[in-house]
């Protein structure tokens, strides 16, 4: 059995090396690039990839088809460029391709965040169906959250990846800023409706289910943060649906 690694990019050249000499032990890795004003295009050829170059971002899912229609093998490995497979993780994807008793498998991600590994805030274990067989899976269309979408249940391996997905605060405000703004923009086109009071509760009970319920506290510091961020992204997303609907109303009017 054959293994395609794919890959979407845009500004990765921090992550982009050890991402790809993670996955070396791959038949085919393609990096799908949006863009990148760094060097990530150039960092991904020296190590082996094919570097394909899109002319638009249509958003996280329909980039991530894009990158998997060019796959080639057997499975398929989806990874983000801030991801590492470890090495037991590597050799069980390896012996799991030989003898797969399913289509697709889920895979746990454990994640750094300031000093030290995230085990609560419902970040670990953060399961993701990543592994699948070529043609038994796609990507949802979503422009942000977008999740593999199997024919069939998914498996489940024993081992995971590495997360590093926030260098600094700076990264983690900026992405939930962007994010925000696309999660704002799909609720508005599928019709999604809000208040004042709606803005105010899905804040505040984000902060209280990452924080108290899913036991944030028990990651410190960086458990606060990531609690407060949260809330601070679900402010503002429900804040933009609201502008949206007022700009409506006023084209409208």
């Amino acid at each position: 059995m054959t293994l395609s690694v794919i890959i979407i990019t845009r500004n990765e050249s921090a992550h982009i090396a050890e991402c790809i000499k993670s996955v070396q032990f791959a038949d085919e890795i393609i990096v799908l690039d949006s863009g990148s004003t760094d060097n990530t295009r150039e960092i991904a050829a020296e190590l082996g990839a094919r570097v394909e170059v899109s002319a638009d971002w249509p958003g996280f899912g329909p980039q991530k088809n894009r990158a998997l229609h060019m796959a080639t093998q057997d499975w398929v490995l989806s990874i983000d460029a801030d991801e590492r497979v470890t090495p037991e993780l590597a050799r069980e994807i390896r012996s799991t391709m030989v003898d797969a008793q399913y289509d697709a498998y889920k895979i746990a991600r454990l994640s750094w965040f300031g000093d030290r590994w995230i085990k609560h805030c419902g970040w670990w274990p953060d399961y993701v169906v990543r592994l699948f067989r070529r043609g038994q899976a796609t990507f949802s269309e979503a422009a942000v959250h977008e999740k593999v979408v199997p024919v069939t249940r998914p498996g489940t391996l024993q081992n995971h990846f590495l997360h590093y997905p926030y260098a600094s605060m700076e990264v983690l405000i900026d992405k939930v800023n962007r994010y925000s703004s696309a999660a704002a923009r799909m609720m508005h086109e599928k019709g999604r409706r809000t208040s004042v009071g709606g803005i105010a509760g899905h804040a505040f009970w984000t902060f209280v289910r990452i924080y108290f319920i899913r036991r944030g506290f028990l990651d410190g510091k960086e458990g606060f943060i990531l609690a407060a961020t949260a809330a601070a992204g679900s402010f503002f997303r429900y804040s933009k649906l609201r502008y949206l609907q007022s700009a409506r109303k006023s084209g409208q009017s």
